[in-house]
């Protein structure tokens, strides 16, 4: 792949999925050019192969500096989260929606129509999730954040239809182990687990032990967002979008595999104060189905154990 783009780059997933792209490449193919997108970069990229572009993707002045050469893939994980874009709908729409549109719109005139991938959520199913959840599972999103991640769905297999571009979203179920607070995130907790237990750190965690969740690691996140870009777009159903695997595991579990891996005492750390719209949201999960999806090649951790060992490495 000789140019590619990605929105979100200074994010959490982001920055792994740069930095397997320059290592390894993709589809088999070394990365000559990559184009990053976000608000603000830390600093200057080491590698000469890497362009940064700081702004708004709803800036269409960043997208075409981003596009000036012709793109061959582009993974669109920008976003504005469920908590900020219930606070600000302005924002969260510009981002979440209309930049999305945009995107998408601006590789019209390509020669050859890229491979886009999209970065969707499991909020598309809403709170009021059914005794299991399949591939034919009809959305209800509870946030607005969902609902513009279902509409990007949508925009994204138009798009494919129309010949723009070759795309495919993917709904990320809770990605493990996100450094930091997680500010605007109210599934920070999930990530928190990890890094405070592991540094032996205190935690108030707002569900309750028994709360269940779907849980992936980075790097199984990384595998199949870089799989969904190679997969060949004939095995692709109409709808373009697939439920990423997941381990189903309760929060007492993830506690219990923590304190294996760290130490006995990590039990006592946590403390459970549940918020019930937290809970709803993120830890009230039924059985999850999706042989369509481990079909086309995308998989989950596997175990608990590598669930811990990829989202902390």
């Amino acid at each position: 792949m000789s140019h590619v783009v990605v929105t979100g780059a200074q994010g959490f997933v982001g920055q792994a999925l740069v930095q397997r792209l320059l290592a390894d490449g993709l589809n088999g193919q070394a990365v000559q050019r990559m184009s990053l997108m976000d608000v603000g970069f830390d600093a200057p990229h080491a590698d000469a192969r890497v362009a940064q572009f700081a702004g708004s993707i709803a800036d269409a002045a960043v997208r075409a500096a981003a596009y000036a050469r012709p793109v061959d893939a582009v993974f669109h994980l920008a976003s504005i989260p469920g908590g900020a874009a219930e606070k600000n709908y302005a924002l969260g729409r510009s981002i979440n929606l209309d930049a999305t549109l945009g995107l998408l719109e601006d590789l019209r005139g390509q020669a050859k129509a890229p491979r886009f991938v999209f970065a969707s959520t499991v909020a598309v199913y809403g709170e009021q999730l059914p005794p299991q959840v399949d591939e034919a599972t009809l959305p209800a999103p509870a946030l607005t954040y969902g609902a513009h991640k279902l509409m990007g769905e949508y925009l994204v297999a138009d798009a494919s239809r129309l010949g723009w571009v070759q795309g495919c979203s993917l709904r990320l179920p809770g990605v493990v182990a996100r450094p930091g607070d997680g500010a605007g995130m109210m599934s920070a907790f999930m990530s928190q687990l990890f890094w405070k237990l592991g540094r032996g750190e205190s935690i108030t965690v707002p569900v309750s032990p028994e709360g269940v969740a779907w849980w992936i690691s980075v790097g199984a996140c990384v595998d199949n967002l870089l799989h969904a870009a190679c997969v060949d777009p004939a095995r692709l159903y109409a709808r373009r979008s697939y439920q990423m695997p997941v381990l189903r595991l309760t929060v007492a579990e993830v506690v219990e595999a923590l304190a294996q891996r760290f130490g006995a005492d990590r039990r006592a750390l946590v403390t459970y104060a549940p918020d019930p719209f937290i809970e709803k949201l993120f830890a009230a999960y039924p059985p999850l189905a999706t042989p369509q999806a481990e079909a086309l090649g995308l998989v989950h951790d596997g175990s608990v154990d590598q669930l811990i060992t990829r989202s902390m490495a």
